[in-house]
């Protein structure tokens, strides 16, 4: 498909905007004044699922800077690398601005997907490897040394020289959360980081009052920009980890949480059993604010789609809850935002970015500032199915752009499914009508022999609530055209967790690991609950 044959998706306004932010997107400059201007305020607090720890963002700026003496001591200069293996924690934070400071590239491995190994290190061309794990590898040290060297007054206490971060210099190596085989390596643009969080500001307009939550590794880099942006715009950020999230919700009353679907699904599930319990006149609202604190302003979420129910659930009790659209190689693509909100959609495209739609339906996007053209670290030919040559990223997505310029995901192109009779099934909507129904946390449709649907759905709970999948089961084909609808529904036991290997870090389902680990039940016409 040639690019004159593609649809530009962004509206007249969207593109006025784009030249309107252009002047104040200087990437690389937003990352020099993260790295080298102090904050004037804000606060930044680890929360545990016991007791927080919090400091003022100059005292986090200090500290940093000693770590960067320490990291400069131990021979980390500019362009070299240095690995972080270990679980969100102050030192982390440290380490990250420690090496912007001093213009070095950090690579954030995942707890429990990587191992803290001289393999890894090598494999990576890791000059230092902090970790919280126990490993004996040359060249690793320890996240107490990290901790004692932003206490200690350090012997060399000369100024760190300013750092200019050019738009298309790497800071960091970010992995994919490894839904398919070894995780792949892309190297992140300053330019890209930066334009990011320019389009973000320019939308949300965070401010000193507001408290950002953030829950997810920090070794996913989008996390890491709500730091930088605490930095920039003086607010504070709070950070936590997905077991703790729920305890320390209440007890820092943030002002935006940042989310993906499961979140804010499980929470909906918590509000309902205490809306059923209470009986004295609680409303959604009150319910929904004794879950997130009563200072919410927003609630954010992307990385996977969202249940609309879900959507709509906390938009009604007024913490309206906003969707967008990015991958790891485009950053933030686009997003709904007060004053510019759609259901159903992903959002407007946002300055800086560019959606392109062929006629086939398949997503692209082109950015001012790249990510990168290619991975780091990714097998043969993998690269070039990705980044085209006219500098757009083939999704792999099938979207549309209604009149107004919110751009809606129908689903994945390789989720399609062709029956034996040519029909194609596009099975996202189908998966996301099944999961409208409380009793079902995922579901993923599959074709065992190209004459039927089969779902097989993770349970909200324990023993699983067959009786409601069935309804849900027959509710959901009742909608659909004859070809469309699921045969039978395969009911996972357990059900699928990041522990048992059938959910990304990011809680996206893996779909090739659960066809794999529930196969015999797939194919077996026998099993599972049938269409009545």
């Amino acid at each position: 498909m040639t690019e004159d044959r593609m649809t530009d998706s962004r509206p007249a306004q969207g593109r006025a905007a784009e030249g309107r932010a252009a002047a104040s997107r200087t990437a690389g400059n937003l990352l020099d004044r993260v790295a080298g201007s102090p904050p004037l305020g804000g606060t930044i607090t680890f929360a545990r699922l016991v007791g927080s720890e919090s400091l003022p963002l100059t005292e986090l700026y200090e500290r940093s800077g000693r770590v960067a003496r320490w990291l400069r001591a131990r021979g980390i200069g500019p362009g070299d690398r240095v690995g972080i293996l270990a679980a969100n924690c102050l030192e982390w934070v440290m380490l990250d601005l420690a090496a912007l400071r001093l213009k070095a590239e950090t690579a954030g491995f995942e707890p429990g997907k990587f191992e803290p190994t001289a393999e890894l290190m090598e494999r990576y061309g890791i000059g230092l490897l902090c970790t919280d794990r126990a490993t004996d590898a040359p060249g690793a040290v320890s996240m107490r040394e990290v901790r004692a060297a932003s206490e200690a007054q350090p012997a060399d206490d000369t100024p760190l020289p300013a750092v200019v971060w050019g738009d298309r210099d790497v800071t960091t190596i970010k992995f994919t959360s490894g839904s398919t085989g070894e995780p792949k390596g892309l190297g992140a643009t300053a330019g890209s980081i930066g334009s990011s969080l320019a389009a973000v500001q320019e939308v949300f307009a965070h401010k000193p009052d507001d408290d950002l939550f953030v829950f997810l590794p920090l070794s996913l880099l989008q996390q890491r920009y709500w730091v930088y942006s605490a930095l920039l715009h003086g607010h504070d950020v709070t950070i936590t980890t997905y077991e703790a999230a729920f305890a320390a919700l209440r007890r820092v009353r943030p002002t935006v949480v940042m989310g993906v679907p499961a979140l804010y699904e499980t929470a909906k599930r918590q509000i309902e059993t205490r809306l059923a319990r209470a009986g004295d006149g609680t409303g959604p609202a009150q319910a929904a604010r004794a879950v997130f604190g009563d200072r919410i302003r927003y609630l954010w979420t992307g990385s996977a789609p969202a249940n609309p129910d879900t959507l709509r659930f906390f938009t009604e009790a007024g913490l309206p809850l906003y969707e967008g659209y990015g991958l790891n190689e485009t950053c933030i693509v686009a997003k709904n935002h007060p004053g510019a909100s759609r259901e159903g959609s992903v959002g407007r495209v946002l300055p800086g970015k560019e959606v392109l739609i062929d006629d086939d339906g398949l997503v692209r996007v082109r950015a001012e500032h790249p990510v990168n053209t290619r991975y780091a670290y990714a097998a043969p030919g993998y690269s070039e199915r990705v980044f085209a040559p006219d500098g757009t990223v083939v999704t792999g997505d099938l979207g549309r752009i209604d009149e107004d310029g919110f751009l809606y995901i129908l689903g994945r192109a390789d989720d399609v499914i062709v029956l034996d009779n040519g029909k194609k099934v596009v099975v996202r909507p189908i998966e996301e009508h099944m999961k409208a129904d409380p009793a079902i946390a995922e579901c993923v449709v599959f074709c065992p022999a190209q004459t039927e649907l089969v779902a097989v759905v993770s349970p909200a709970s324990v023993p699983a609530d067959r009786d409601a999948i069935a309804a849900r089961l027959a509710l959901t084909n009742s909608s659909l055209a004859a070809d469309e609808r699921i045969s039978r529904v395969v009911v996972a036991d357990p059900p699928f967790d990041i522990g048992n290997g059938l959910l990304t870090s990011q809680y996206k389902p893996k779909r090739r690991q659960i066809l794999a680990a529930h196969h015999s039940a797939v194919h077996d016409s026998t099993e599972g609950i049938h269409a009545p």
